[in-house]
């Protein structure tokens, strides 16, 4: 099964834009560490979210349609979310990050860690932050939560 999403992963990816992005992850691999790639992501995740803000929402329920109706426009994948006792779980199915190539599945997931706190720090999560809790998985998906999580 998991050949069979990694073929339809990398159809996702437009050709015109495959090389590019992996010679552009690999150079800034190249240049620049892991935590510092992580943090750029992460900036360009803000920076993404405050072009695009989200309506506002009434329920967890509410948020993930607001959330899936952007994903499915952009073509890049699509998200669950649980209310759990003491956090937010924000899981991201199929984001089209293999773009930049394998090694850097270690850095752009940063990228929707960003999209998601300032999105949900502008619904009024104010004083939490959106932390990964795993890495990207052989299913495509990344988890995520938000909570109170030690600095």
């Amino acid at each position: 099964m998991a050949q069979i999403l990694d073929f339809l992963l990398e159809r996702q990816i437009s050709p015109q834009w495959r090389g590019m992005l992996t010679a552009l992850a690999a150079e800034f691999e190249a240049q620049i560490g892991r935590d510092e790639l992580r943090q750029l992501m992460h900036r360009v995740g803000c920076r993404f979210a405050a072009a695009h803000p989200l309506p506002a929402c009434g329920s967890t329920d509410e948020l993930a349609q607001a959330l899936n109706l952007y994903w499915h426009e952009m073509d890049w994948g699509y998200v669950e979310l649980a209310d759990e006792p003491d956090a937010l779980r924000i899981v991201h199915y199929c984001a089209p990050l293999r773009a930049f190539g394998g090694t850097a599945l270690g850095w752009t997931p940063a990228f929707l860690e960003g999209v998601y706190q300032t999105w949900l720090s502008a619904l009024g999560a104010q004083g939490l932050s959106v932390a990964q809790t795993s890495e990207y998985s052989e299913n495509s998906a990344i988890e995520f939560r938000l909570g109170r999580h030690p600095v």
